[in-house]
């Protein structure tokens, strides 16, 4: 049996409000709470509601045969619970299936592992707690930040019990493997390593609705012909992509969700295909080999590195900024500063300094709020200084 492993990352950021050199000192309030309430109402309109209640259908349809998985941040579930409580409904209504699996990460999506351990267990320990209290279950699957990935991750992953770890199937980590088998990470002893196959995945997150594609159309026949081709030459087919995908990166026009509501039928056409959620998967299949990956790779960009959040001077100095203030805000003990600290972590921040261009400029100018990357590091930088100040005083 060949298992199809689709997992979905669902986040979305606290964005800053604009704030003023001459605001420091004066005005604590650093999110723009109707700009991230406008954005999750639309992306939810857009994306969410309908796709959920597409996979809950699917579900059904398929008395259980259709599996799949979701990594929520914790802004995320902060955000439904305050501007959208129906679309978290939808989502325990998902979980009550038993046949979706949710995955642990970082509560903040955060940069944490880069730069303080400590605050990296914290925050991989709050997620927890916050994927049984939401959904009801206690995650054996983890996936770091932006699937930013090495051996010192699913070392510190296994230490905290999980059983498997996700990561991107990058070229120049695979080398001549394939991605549609499971690994063991080089230092590990008991975790199995699933990693994305990049090139099925992005047809649809990236590719889907180019009509410049020599694949455009791309149909539900179609991709699932390209899934069975694994067939003698693989063992899974790790789907993993941004759910956001589904509506709002691929609007309804392009016909994204009518190719998702025929792509299970189309999948399990073939006898020996299933799905399978990542720790069913992970379970059903032995290592092939021990993977050892001692530097870092992501699933951002066409290098799959570290540059699109920490790939210039801005970045670096700010990334440096926040997390060097974490023993004064620890030994604060106040729950209100030490969230404000770790929204300022989230990974977005620095993404919106990115200065890269060429093939992946339209990506980072997509989602960037500012109009340039510096704006960003100088909104970022006059909040950091307020909160820095109300940290010491």
């Amino acid at each position: 049996m060949i298992y199809v492993t689709f997992y979905f990352q669902v986040h979305q950021p606290n964005r800053l409000r604009h704030y003023k050199f001459f605001d420091i000192g004066r005005s604590h309030f650093y999110e723009d709470d109707q700009k991230n309430g406008e954005i999750l109402r639309k992306v939810a309109g857009k994306c969410y509601l309908p796709t959920n209640g597409l996979m809950l259908e699917q579900i059904k349809r398929h008395e259980g045969r259709f599996r799949i998985s979701y990594s929520i941040s914790g802004t995320a579930v902060e955000q439904f619970r305050k501007f959208a409580p129906e679309v978290l409904d939808s989502f325990k209504a998902l979980a009550d299936t038993g046949c979706v699996e949710f995955i642990c990460e970082t509560f903040n999506h955060s940069l944490a592992f880069l730069y303080s351990r400590e605050e990296w267990r914290r925050q991989v320990a709050l997620h927890k707690e916050l994927v049984q209290q939401e959904f009801g279950q206690t995650p054996t699957t983890f996936r770091n930040t932006e699937l930013i990935y090495n051996n010192d991750v699913a070392e510190e992953a296994e230490a905290l019990g999980f059983r498997t770890i996700l990561a991107e199937g990058a070229d120049r980590v695979l080398g001549w493997r394939s991605p549609n088998f499971a690994y063991q990470p080089e230092p590990c002893t008991k975790m199995k390593l699933l990693l994305k196959n990049y090139r099925l995945s992005d047809d649809i997150a990236f590719r889907f609705s180019n009509r410049d594609w020599a694949e455009w159309p791309m149909t539900a026949e179609k991709f699932a012909s390209w899934v069975h081709a694994v067939a003698g030459a693989g063992e899974t087919v790790n789907l993993f992509m941004d759910y956001e995908t589904f509506g709002e990166h691929q609007w309804e026009e392009t016909g994204i969700f009518d190719f998702l509501r025929s792509l299970p039928e189309k999948v399990l056409a073939h006898p020996d295909f299933a799905f399978a959620t990542p720790a069913e998967t992970s379970s059903k299949l032995y290592p092939v080999a021990k993977l050892d990956v001692p530097h870092f790779v992501s699933w951002a960009d066409i290098e799959r590195d570290l540059t699109a959040w920490k790939g210039n001077h801005m970045q670096e100095d700010a990334l440096s900024a926040v997390f060097g203030l974490e023993n004064l805000v620890i030994a604060k003990n106040d729950p209100d500063l030490t969230h404000a600290w770790r929204s300022l972590q989230t990974s977005d921040h620095f993404y919106y300094m990115c200065t890269k261009w060429f093939a992946d400029g339209d990506v980072h100018k997509y989602f960037n709020p500012y109009s340039n990357p510096y704006d960003a590091y100088i909104n970022y930088q006059n909040v950091l200084a307020d909160f820095e100040e109300t940290v010491k005083g």
